[in-house]
């Protein structure tokens, strides 16, 4: 069967909740899209904004308050926000990634501490996490285990190694600055190649979920694992997938009965936030990023300005300013898409008053430096 790519671009949508806003618990809601990207603070409450129908961004203050959402250095060994069912086979899939990439990085190795060294005190640490600990104080505790001080850079390389998650640390988006630890309640199996395997086999699942059809490139993409260790779990799973033609003739998985709408299905307007995850998810962007704007919005240094989507394509940027959004269209859209979007700004600018009105302030050094608009609108808020 061959998929053409307006089906993959509705397919994504479908997934991902951007077609229609569904009525969802913030923490089912994060199940469902599989995992946000999480870096930028604020950007998981804008996700879930443009997914969840009357989203209360205190739903998901209270969903990671309680550990049902859970924040960790995990695919592409970044921070995503995941449901805490689904963290353990994820950081049991990236374990052998995370500590080649972490522990074997040459300022770890040069901090004089080995991987032998590292294992032999991560039960400690993790120990000292089972309640809500300050990153300082963590490492003052294995200051005190090593006799010495790490230096800072081998630390957060370490950090990003423990298989713990960040505890919330208060408002307006329960992250900040200030970083605090909680072990998980099950801890992750490590250094067994069966469970890496298995755990692999479920993140496979699960990224088809959300994100699917899609191939084994854009599997290595979400997850920069190494592309041997995804083709063997692709070949295990292979009764439990179906396997599609796509446009160009590569190959794509995905998993039975999951949605594949109509190429002509109407999708709305969103304002994406930043690193959403519909950007970053696949080898081949095309699929919603049209190739002429992706060094736009996919900058140089890794980060991913906040986009509109437009008929489920990028095509502009947008940035919080003064009481409402500016929004710089990429090329001519019709009043209609404009209504529609001034309606999406106003009710994302009271999101934002409510908790961070700038809350992405620190990147308007990129429109400072020029963006490819014919475009650009004031769009108040309410």
């Amino acid at each position: 069967m061959v998929i053409s790519a307006s089906t993959l671009n509705r397919s994504t949508l479908a997934r991902q909740l951007l077609l229609r806003r569904e009525h969802l618990d913030a923490a089912d809601a994060v199940r469902r899209v599989v995992a946000l990207q999480a870096q930028q603070p604020a950007s998981p409450y804008i996700a879930l904004w443009n997914r969840v129908a009357g989203f209360d961004p205190a739903s998901l203050d209270e969903a990671l308050a309680q550990l049902r959402a859970v924040r960790s250095t995990l695919m592409r060994i970044t921070l995503h926000m995941v449901h805490a069912d689904d963290y353990q086979a994820f950081r049991e899939a990236m374990e052998p990634t995370l500590r080649a990439s972490r522990l074997g990085d040459r300022r770890f190795r040069e901090s004089g501490l080995t991987v032998a060294d590292a294992e032999a005190l991560l039960p400690d640490l993790l120990r000292h996490a089972e309640r809500p600990f300050d990153a300082k104080d963590l490492h003052l505790r294995l200051g005190e285990l090593r006799g010495t001080p790490l230096e800072p850079a081998a630390w957060r390389l370490l950090r990003q190694y423990v298989p713990w998650w960040h505890a919330p640390v208060g408002g307006p988006w329960s992250f900040g600055a200030r970083q605090r630890y909680v072990a998980p309640g099950t801890p992750p199996v490590r250094r067994t190649d069966d469970a890496a395997a298995a755990g692999l086999a479920s993140l496979i699942l699960r990224y088809l979920e959300g994100f699917g059809p899609a191939t084994l490139a854009d599997m290595a993409q979400f997850t920069l694992v190494q592309r041997g260790r995804l083709r063997t779990a692709v070949q295990t799973l292979a009764d439990r997938l179906e396997r599609l033609d796509g446009p160009d003739g590569t190959v794509l998985y995905d998993v039975p009965g999951a949605p594949r709408p109509d190429p002509d299905t109407p999708a709305p307007p969103r304002l994406m936030a930043m690193w959403d995850s519909v950007l970053l998810a696949y080898a081949d962007r095309s699929r919603v990023v049209p190739p002429a704007y992706r060094r736009e919005v996919i900058r140089v240094n890794g980060d991913v300005l906040p986009t509109l989507l437009v008929d489920g394509r990028v095509a502009g940027v947008w940035r919080p300013l003064g009481p409402g959004v500016e929004v710089s269209a990429f090329h001519p859209l019709p009043e209609r898409v404009w209504d529609e979007l001034a309606d999406e700004a106003s009710s994302l600018a009271a999101l934002l008053a409510d908790r961070d009105p700038a809350a992405y302030r620190r990147y308007d050094h990129w429109w400072a430096k020029g963006l490819p608009a014919v475009d650009t609108r004031q769009l108040p808020g309410a």
